[in-house]
């Protein structure tokens, strides 16, 4: 590991949650209004850590470690998941996998934390979050698999190093049912409209934002960053299918903080576009994101 690839993970660390404010500041500004300065994601979290947590008499240590650990997986990550231009902190054969193996655990964390509460309503949405995961976390290896398949390399790092302009005009119907897989992958895998509202407050429509109603504190503020965490994740993903190999590194990184800051918009544009899906709909919704990574997949088998 050299000091040059840990560049990715801090910038990471530093700027996620300015990703979650320009989504927010774009609805805002679609919907007519102000909205949230862009740095209000680093004062909520900030307010939440210097706060005390509140717990309740049922629940066990699993509701503390939950937040703890879900973050833990997420930082891990970031080491893996490659940045135009720098590379990955770590990589090695099969660290697909393992990336896909951490953000399991992490809401595997999660939604142990949300049971551990003895909340129905948080035992609803961790229900429904295990159920759509079922379906997510497939979709998401594939899009890999098809990745590897395109470039014919083992690793992230080398995946995302080796897309060109060359891999798009050769595996173009792939590369962009792939990219349109990925780009359904970051509103599920972040509970975002049209699949959940991370703004409401009713319980029976919520998915994630149900599971930490009962955490508060430093523990709340370990979730909110751990989810701006994770968008930032499968935002680089997505934005390294750019070729950008081979025109330097600082010209590689400003155009990959270009496209997060249009996938930030994009999101913001969609979610003030779109109404949230009924919750019979999400399924299919993600199965159709896995039949897309399928079909790029199979279509280079041909």
């Amino acid at each position: 590991m050299t000091v040059t690839r840990l560049f990715a993970p801090v910038l990471a660390l530093l700027l996620a949650p300015l990703f979650v404010g320009v989504i927010n500041r774009t609805k805002a500004l679609v919907a007519g209004r102000r909205g949230p300065p862009l740095a209000q994601s680093y004062r909520d979290v900030w307010k939440l850590l210097r706060r005390g947590a509140v717990y309740g008499e049922v629940t066990t240590q699993l509701v503390r470690l939950g937040p703890v650990l879900s973050l833990a997986t997420l930082l891990v990550a970031l080491l893996i998941v490659p940045f135009p231009g720098v590379g990955a902190a770590v990589s090695f054969t099969g660290d697909m996998i393992v990336l896909v193996g951490l953000l399991a655990l992490g809401r595997f964390a999660t939604v142990l934390a949300a049971l551990d509460t003895g909340s129905s309503f948080e035992a609803m949405g961790a229900s429904r979050e295990a159920h759509f995961a079922a379906l997510a976390e497939p979709a998401l290896l594939i899009a890999l698999a098809t990745l590897a398949r395109v470039t014919s390399a083992t690793d992230l790092g080398s995946i995302y190093g080796s897309i060109t302009a060359a891999s798009w005009a050769h595996a173009l119907p792939a590369l962009a049912l792939v990219g349109v897989s990925l780009l359904v992958l970051e509103l599920v895998e972040n509970s975002r409209i049209p699949v959940d509202d991370p703004t409401t407050h009713l319980e029976l429509t919520m998915i994630h934002e149900v599971m930490v109603l009962d955490h508060s504190g430093p523990d709340l503020g370990f979730i909110q960053y751990g989810a701006a965490l994770k968008l930032w994740i499968f935002g680089v993903l997505l934005v390294g299918l750019m070729p950008l190999h081979g025109v330097g590194a600082w010209p590689a990184g400003g155009a990959a903080l270009l496209g997060i800051a249009a996938l930030a918009v994009t999101i913001g544009m969609i979610e003030s576009a779109m109404a949230r899906y009924r919750l019979v709909t999400v399924p299919r919704f993600i199965v159709g994101a896995a039949t897309l990574s399928a079909v790029a997949f199979m279509v280079l088998l041909v």
